[in-house]
């Protein structure tokens, strides 16, 4: 009768500990919100979104990607007090909310620094450890260098000289108070505003150049309130995809390295689609209305010299300088060998 009893019992009992070691062993499931300026539909939407199906196929579900594209979470100063807070995991970024995370990106701000996509993906490469750690001190952690395209100026006027842009209204990011500052110092005119506001700010009147990559032009329709693009390209436009150090370590080892091959591979394909995808879409606007101002050697040295001037400006209240010296040096070293 005892053991009629009891084995019931030891049954139940195996049983509960048999569901308790179960649950114990179920993956843990990690959704990343991350958030983006680019536009819903555009080829770095689409990258983005490649690279959260294969985080999703290659951790068997253990991670999820949301993507909130087109500025729907906001401006990028606001994406990245979101990630502090916890609103956000990631984001991918240009250099202006890279540097709302760490001062250091500003190298990236000087105009007429790098002439080609070679020298500024080799001192990416080159120093891609010394901003993995800036980031780490800050709480972020780098998955993937971004491309936005090569910046030209786009204006409602023809814009040859540098007396030409003076004359204008030109955007500037809001918050950027220093960059500002410096605009006005050299004499320009900028006016702050999200970049969330541009087009806005263009119909309105209230800017009447942008600085800006010709995808972006196209991809946003900006070019249709500015249809005369000067041929000389200013900087490259440099971002980063970026997701907090809370989230990242609460992915498993086996599973980050998944997220980071996923991630890298998403960089290398913007590296390759992007400057292809930019010369395109120049000659879709062309075809549109689009007016390309050619500026001629001598007039190409006068902006070489205000870009010059610029960057000694900046210097004064640049946070890096070690940095930007670490930069020059890569990318010197680069023309010394492709000259």
């Amino acid at each position: 009768m005892t053991r009629e009893i009891r084995r019931p019992k030891l049954a139940v009992l195996v049983a509960a500990l048999a569901c308790a070691a179960l649950a114990g062993s179920a993956p843990a499931r990690t959704l990343v919100k991350l958030a983006t300026l680019v536009p819903d539909g555009s080829v770095w939407d689409k990258i983005l979104k490649d690279m959260g199906a294969e985080w999703q196929t290659s951790t068997n579900g253990a991670v999820t990607l949301r993507i909130y594209a087109g500025g729907v979470a906001g401006d990028e100063p606001d994406l990245v007090r979101k990630m502090r807070i916890g609103q956000l995991q990631a984001a991918s970024l240009t250099v202006s909310g890279l540097s709302a995370i760490d001062k250091g990106f500003e190298v990236f701000e000087i105009p007429m620094f790098f002439d080609s996509y070679e020298e500024l993906f080799y001192v990416l490469d080159a120093l891609r450890p010394v901003f993995e750690q800036r980031l780490r001190d800050q709480g972020y952690v780098l998955l993937n260098w971004g491309q936005g395209g090569w910046v030209h100026l786009f204006s409602k006027q023809a814009i040859v000289t540098v007396g030409d842009l003076k004359k204008q209204k030109i955007f500037a990011w809001a918050g950027d108070d220093a960059m500002i500052q410096l605009w006005r110092e050299n004499g320009y005119q900028p006016v702050p505003l999200a970049a969330t506001d541009i087009l806005t700010g263009l119909t309105t009147g209230m800017i009447e150049t942008l600085p800006t990559t010709p995808l972006a032009a196209l991809s946003l329709q900006w070019f249709r309130q500015t249809p005369y693009m000067q041929d000389l390209g200013m900087a490259p436009l440099v971002g980063a995809t970026v997701i907090t150090e809370k989230a990242w370590n609460g992915i498993s080892p086996a599973d980050q390295d998944k997220l980071r091959t996923a991630a890298l591979a998403a960089g290398k394909r913007l590296r390759k689609e992007i400057p292809e995808q930019d010369r395109q879409a120049v000659e879709q606007m062309k075809q549109r209305g689009l007016n390309v101002v050619t500026i001629d050697a001598k007039t190409t040295a006068e902006w070489r010299q205000a870009a010059d001037d610029f960057t000694k400006f900046k210097l004064r209240t640049m946070a890096a300088k070690d940095l930007l010296d670490q930069v020059r040096r890569e990318r010197d070293a680069f023309r010394a060998r492709k000259p």
